[in-house]
């Protein structure tokens, strides 16, 4: 399995740094951000250094509540959403994919919620990612 790769806690994940990592997948990264600078201005977005998994994630919330995690990978990032029990008939009518929502369904369970992770190689990857986002927002 691979790691994350902004393992270097003095190495701020700039535009430069994530163009190191993730190559051709940038314009993908480009892509997502303007997805969220034009369609959930109000989200929240930053980059924090996590000592327990010893690397960067950038977490997207809305006021308190979080959307999803992203985490970079070598030539791929990844979204992380976290959902809880009561999403899945939003999940299955949704249409995020029947990958996303197997893995939804058949997923490990934290307590009450149940993760689904976006692998994203190519701009069209991030058709489950914001399809994902838009479910978040639904779920109370």
């Amino acid at each position: 399995m691979e790691k994350p790769c902004l393992n270097d806690k003095n190495e701020y994940p700039d535009d430069e740094v994530l163009s190191r990592y993730l190559g051709k997948v940038k314009n993908a990264w480009d892509s997502f951000i303007v997805f969220l600078n034009e369609n959930h201005p109000s989200f929240s977005r930053e980059w924090r250094y996590y000592n327990d998994g010893k690397s960067w994630l950038y977490k997207i919330t809305k006021k308190k509540k979080t959307i999803c995690w992203v985490s970079v990978y070598p030539r791929m990032f990844k979204t992380a959403f976290y959902l809880p029990d009561r999403a899945e008939d939003l999940i299955k009518a949704g249409g995020p994919g029947k990958k996303y929502i197997d893995q939804f369904i058949h997923g490990k369970r934290y307590g009450k919620i149940r993760a689904v992770i976006v692998e994203i190689k190519k701009t069209a990857d991030l058709n489950a990612t914001k399809t994902l986002i838009e479910i978040k927002e639904q779920v109370k």
